[in-house]
């Protein structure tokens, strides 16, 4: 007999009493203090996915607003100041609070399941990345709200955004908006990395890795490598402006330049963090449409990999008006027409899985063919820039602006859109409606062929970026208009998307464990998976195991019940290493962001805030890391 301080491990409890005291063990205190206190990848990444929801309608009211501005010639409906802060907002809204965290606010809920595990890596690290990611985003609202928004363009070049030029605090909540962002996206990128390292289920070697996860994987590494290159300029820019350092001031031995090659070195990363993580989306849509792995496995991975490791070095093709050397632009030049190369042999791959099979047209499916024609005409337009004297004939234009959200809304978010149908039953246990879906998935291409294709021939034409009104000579008039319109059914499109949405959560009827039958680890638990994800740890023997039979798959023992354990496994082949100690839901990572938060946008008003501010922020890391107990730690 066992007495109350003996542990209880899985083997000790019938199966059907297991789940019961999993869940008694999992779950979070109750209350809001205790949804305050969560650290459950799933809770955090709804959060996130909800707040990224938000931003996006607000950068997509900013982005009608701009398009009725320019939909006629002429047109004094906003400001030229109004203008700026709100081209500025929406740039800045869509890249850094939209973007990259909904991307990883996909990886934070389906990364985990996908490789078997319990938990993600560090999960009080992971609630403390998203309380950061609010609070910033929150106040660089409240400022433009406030009218003291940022105006410089959500690239803030200098001299425009620095003290000379930049009067007020408009370009300082930006950079410090920056610094929040940063936080939260490493913080995000260190638990991918050590999860897919360190938490999958035993059997899932380096070759039986999902194609999603090696993505994620690969654009966690960009992440770390990129964003610290504009957590440096945002912070140069700041201290020129308050503290009167001249980073960027050539008449002080500065160099305006120097802020353009740190915030390339992020920017064009950039575009394939947001890229990557929908390569990964489209691959495992595309397997389960095919009901087939993907032909060229080692090929698709390889890809990914040469695609992260070449987007280091395409920066200078955002420069090639600034006078650099001839030699130095054609280096620039090759590689990036080079790195076309592994995105081509990404889309083979593709081709290959659908080739001779019935592909299923659903609207996750449909929404990657629309993947497929859009991204095709960004991704030849960025080829086009590539070219030194076509680059410098389009630099500045509206040619850009067509480019940049061709390659956004048709090579991330179409992708993305088919992933959120595709995981939808995953995250509510629903299905989202079909019928609507086809009707989203026509008024998206069709918003965004429309919004973005006059974009090009008015860049064409000379229609100049980040300009707030024309004369009616300019002839821009009926291309701008059609741009509207387009915008006009891209917002309708996901209106659509909204009531699908909504529709679905109030329907009864629940989609079951594995509606699509697909063949990958994240739909081996129930849907919408319990607090502590499996009963029992996955081993697989292959990377599709839900297609190789339920005898397939075996299960990991010994783990204690009445206490938060999770495997640990080694990083290569993926064998048990130890059983590890989970951290337990706690108020301190809320606290220790709200102690970052005063200290930032203290040091906004007052630099000497940032060491009067370090303190509070010291209290809720001790707070935070204070070993109170055994499984706490």
């Amino acid at each position: 007999m066992k007495d109350e301080n003996t542990p209880l491990y899985d083997t000790d409890v019938p199966v059907g009493d297991l789940a019961g005291r999993l869940s008694a063990t999992w779950s979070d205190p109750p209350g809001f203090r205790g949804w305050l206190a969560s650290v459950d990848h799933k809770s955090i990444a709804r959060r996130y996915l909800i707040t990224a929801g938000a931003f996006l309608l607000l950068g997509g009211i900013l982005s009608l607003m701009i398009r009725v501005q320019l939909s006629a010639p002429n047109r004094r409906w906003l400001s030229p100041d109004a203008y700026n802060q709100i081209f500025t907002m929406h740039g800045t809204t869509m890249m850094f609070l939209f973007a990259v965290p909904v991307m990883e606010a996909v990886a934070v809920f389906i990364v985990p399941l996908m490789v078997g595990s319990r938990i993600m890596a560090f999960p009080r690290l992971n609630a403390f990345s998203y309380w950061v990611y609010l609070f910033g985003g929150i106040m660089v609202w409240v400022a433009f709200f406030l009218n003291i928004g940022p105006d410089a363009g959500w690239f803030s070049y200098p001299p425009l955004a620095g003290p000379e030029y930049g009067a007020g605090k408009r370009s300082d909540f930006w950079a410090q908006l920056i610094t929040f962002t940063e936080i939260s996206a490493l913080a995000v990128s260190v638990e991918i990395i050590v999860t897919v390292f360190k938490f999958r289920a035993p059997g899932m070697s380096l070759q039986r890795i999902p194609i999603f996860v090696w993505a994620m994987l690969v654009t966690s590494f960009c992440i770390i490598f990129a964003m610290p290159s504009i957590v440096v300029c945002s912070s140069m820019l700041i201290a020129d402006r308050l503290v009167g350092t001249h980073f960027f001031n050539p008449a002080e031995g500065g160099d305006a330049l120097l802020w353009q090659h740190l915030f390339w070195f992020f920017g064009h990363p950039e575009v394939y963090i947001i890229f990557l993580p929908a390569v990964g989306m489209a691959s495992t849509i595309i397997e389960t449409g095919a009901r087939r792995g993907i032909v060229g496995y080692p090929l698709a991975v390889i890809s990914i990999i040469s695609i992260g490791f070449l987007s280091f070095g395409l920066w200078v093709h955002h420069m090639f008006a600034t006078g650099l050397p001839r030699v130095g632009n054609s280096l620039f030049t090759a590689s990036s027409m080079a790195i076309a190369i592994p995105t081509g042999a990404q889309l083979f791959c593709w081709i290959a899985t659908c080739w001779g099979r019935r592909v299923r047209l659903t609207t996750p499916v449909l929404f990657v063919a629309a993947f497929f024609l859009t991204f095709l005409s960004g991704g030849l337009t960025g080829v086009m820039l590539a070219s030194v004297p076509f680059d410098q004939q389009a630099t500045d234009s509206y040619f850009i602006v067509g480019h940049i959200h061709y390659v956004l809304l048709g090579g991330a978010v179409a992708p993305l859109l088919g992933a959120f149908y595709y995981w939808f039953p995953k995250f509510s246990g629903r299905h989202l409606s079909e019928y609507w879906g086809r009707w989203h998935v026509a008024l998206y291409v069709i918003g965004v062929n429309l919004a973005f294709a006059p974009m090009l021939a008015l860049g064409v034409r000379g229609m100049t970026r980040r300009i707030y009104t024309y004369p009616d000579h300019a002839d821009w008039g009926a291309l701008n208009f059609a741009a509207t319109l387009g915008a006009a059914i891209i917002a309708l499109s996901f209106l659509v998307f909204t009531v699908n949405i909504l529709r679905s959560l109030r329907q009864s009827s629940n989609a079951g464990d594995n509606p699509w039958d697909a063949g990958t680890l994240e739909w081996a638990c129930s849907s919408p998976p319990p607090v502590y994800n499996f009963v029992h740890i996955p081993v697989i023997a292959s990377r599709t195991p839900l297609w190789e039979g339920p005898d397939s798959i075996g299960q990991v023992t010994g783990l204690q019940v009445d206490r938060k354990e999770v495997v640990v496994t080694r990083g290569l082949d993926s064998t048990v290493d130890l059983r590890d100690p989970v951290p337990t839901p706690t108020l301190w990572p809320l606290i220790a962001a709200l102690a970052t938060t005063a200290m930032l946008i203290g040091s906004i008003f007052k630099p000497s805030a940032l060491v009067w501010g370090s303190i509070p922020v010291a209290i809720g890391m001790i707070g935070w890391l204070y070993p109170r107990k055994r499984n706490n730690t």
